[in-house]
């Protein structure tokens, strides 16, 4: 059996990481975007700008709302 392949599309999404303690959103995130499985893909250019958003939120100057959030870890 041969898995289908997608297709990359222009779309935008949304990108969630750890930064330190806690966890920054950044949506709106021009990417090629699976129409498959959702996976995103980004270019140089953004990745850049990806890059400079997260030095600012790890140095502080990237002032955040809280969002309420809840975290699951899955044990075996």
């Amino acid at each position: 059996m041969t898995p289908e392949r997608g297709t990359l599309c222009k779309g935008t999404a949304e990108l969630i990481t750890r930064v330190g303690d806690g966890i920054i959103v950044i949506r709106g995130v021009p990417a090629l975007v699976c129409d498959r499985c959702g996976e995103a893909y980004y270019s140089a250019e953004v990745s850049r700008m990806i890059d400079a958003v997260m030095a600012d939120a790890h140095s502080g100057r990237l002032c955040c709302r809280p969002l309420a959030a809840g975290e699951v870890e899955l044990t075996g």
